[in-house]
């Protein structure tokens, strides 16, 4: 989202239709909008409409919970491209009000909002012939906001209100921290939203309160950014330059394109085509237009806001999408909607560029996170397999279990990888689980402050508090404070195993924390089972 010399960002109007990818399916499948309806992705949802959360479906349930709960729920699959194809005539519709509609994701759009408000007489006006015409045109329901800011105003929108001018840090401040996850560009912000909450910070105006300084060497880049949008700025400084026209690279077409398969084949091409000469000059797009003409002379335009920058696969999606859209319109949606030819011209222009030498890659995903990188990744430790053996490259999957030994399993890549076992496993070590788990068994002497060996009893009791461990061979170390037991009874039913068990957590002298395990076998021993970092 761009931003002013000063760090303030623009005046943007957010139109948003509220759960999108459910209203694209339903209407794909011919379901009525009222009718409860979910989205699902790996047998878990992703989006479900109104009706679907009254009867208690939420994101993130399981297939068989969510049927559970509704069981008329109607079960749609996740389809990028028929989300951006229905999306179409929203956009175009606000497109005939407002001038420069640029589609944020599939279900928004962002136009600025000066220009229009100065012609519809105020803000208020705007929103309300908005609302009116995209209804109207398409039959869909739409909410309006406008505000300082893209995050902001999407905000806004999804209350249906308006922000005044240089109000956007007063009205996040209140607003819950895990507003963040939806805006961050990376699959790492629901991790950075939940450690944010569990230090205390519950609220955008709380983060907000933190410095600059203190932000960026505690959570990164990632942090940064969401430190900026909780102010109400922008996501970053955009050099506000306009790109060279060099850098948009042109297709022409004979016979004209007029299949998707086809456009498809195109935008890998052209995708690969302009993401390298991006390269070279260490830049990244992170605002694409799309042009083309067809064959009567018919100018399509559309522009795609990123929430970070695009990589390869990410360009030839947004061309695929919007191809997508203009050659498979809905007949209901007007002869008009849909070209008269085929594409005979081609041109993609970055319209916004950011230092790609800022952006820092991950391991296995590269920026935008829609590459092949997986892809090649998988390759390379099939390789290893082929030299080493089948079990030479195992991926680690959280199973069922009451010690954090317990709970990992590993599976060799290429393996089907079971859903964690979320069953309640009674006993189980509460979070957060150690850093380190030892696998060699390292025993230990726990006694009280008389010398004594502490023990864990029948009730799952300490016989007396403990005071200082010793590992054979090392000076013994004091303790400043334990947690627990935690008693698990297991095997009762072998004789030669007596399956009582107890951890405890215990913060040694030098502020090392250790998880200690008691078995009462034969002879009773305390064993370290993983250190906490």
């Amino acid at each position: 989202m761009s931003a002013l010399s000063g760090g303030e960002a623009t005046r943007l109007l957010v139109v948003w239709c509220p759960d999108w990818p459910v209203t694209a399916a339903s209407v794909a499948a011919g379901i009525p909008l009222h009718h409860p309806a979910a989205v699902f992705s790996a047998n878990r949802v992703v989006a479900c409409s109104a009706t679907a959360r009254s009867n208690g479906v939420r994101r993130g349930m399981r297939r068989r919970e969510a049927q559970s709960c509704c069981p008329g729920l109607a079960v749609l699959g996740m389809d990028s491209s028929r989300d951006a194809r229905l999306f179409e005539p929203v956009a175009a519709a606000v497109e005939e009000l407002v001038v420069g509609v640029e589609v944020v994701r599939s279900g928004v759009v962002a136009v600025p909002a000066m220009g229009a408000v100065s012609y519809f007489g105020g803000e208020h006006e705007l929103i309300e012939r908005v609302v009116d015409h995209v209804s109207g045109s398409t039959g869909l329901e739409c909410q309006v906001g406008i505000a300082d800011g893209l995050f902001t105003a999407v905000l806004t929108a999804r209350r249906g209100v308006v922000v005044e001018p240089g109000a956007a840090a007063r009205f996040l401040e209140p607003l819950p921290i895990t507003e963040l996850v939806s805006a961050l560009p990376t699959e790492d912000n629901g991790e950075l939203v939940d450690l944010l909450r569990r230090l205390g910070l519950r609220t955008l105006g709380q983060f907000a309160e933190l410095s600059e300084r203190t932000v960026s060497s505690r959570f990164g880049r990632v942090g940064m950014i969401a430190h900026r949008l909780a102010r109400g700025l922008s996501e970053r400084p955009i050099d506000r330059r306009r790109p060279p026209e060099e850098l948009a690279v042109v297709e022409t077409f004979d016979p004209p394109l007029d299949r998707v398969d086809a456009a498809a084949f195109v935008a890998k091409t052209l995708a690969k085509t302009l993401h390298t000469e991006l390269g070279t000059r260490d830049l990244a797009c992170t605002r694409l237009s799309i042009y083309a003409v067809t064959a009567t002379g018919e100018e399509l335009a559309r522009t795609w806001r990123c929430a970070e920058p695009v990589s390869e696969g990410g360009i030839a999606d947004r061309v695929r999408w919007q191809f997508d859209s203009w050659l498979r319109v809905a007949p209901a949606d007007g002869p008009e909607s849909r070209p008269n030819s085929g594409v005979v011209k081609l041109r993609l222009q970055p319209e916004e560029l950011v230092d790609a030498s800022m952006l820092q890659l991950g391991l296995w995903r590269s920026v935008g996170g829609d590459d092949d990188t997986d892809e090649r990744a998988g390759r390379a430790l099939v390789r290893v397999q082929g030299l080493l053996g089948q079990t030479a490259v195992c991926t680690p999957v959280l199973t069922g279990g009451r010690g954090p030994g317990e709970r990992v399993r590993l599976v060799p890549w290429g393996d089907p990888r079971d859903d964690a076992d979320e069953r309640p496993w009674p006993g189980r070590l509460p979070a957060p689980s150690p850093a380190t788990v030892f696998t060699e068994r390292i025993e230990v002497t726990v006694t009280d402050d008389r010398g004594r060996s502490v023990a864990v009893t029948e009730r799952g009791q300490l016989t007396s508090p403990p005071r200082q461990i010793e590992v054979a061979g090392h000076p013994a170390r004091h303790v400043l404070g334990w947690a627990g037991p935690w008693p698990v009874d297991e095997r009762w039913w072998d004789p030669h195993d007596d399956g009582m068990r107890a951890r405890v957590q215990i913060v040694v002298d030098k502020g090392d924390a250790l998880l200690l395990r008691f078995r009462a076998h034969a002879r009773p021993r305390w064993i370290v089972e993983g250190e906490y970092s």
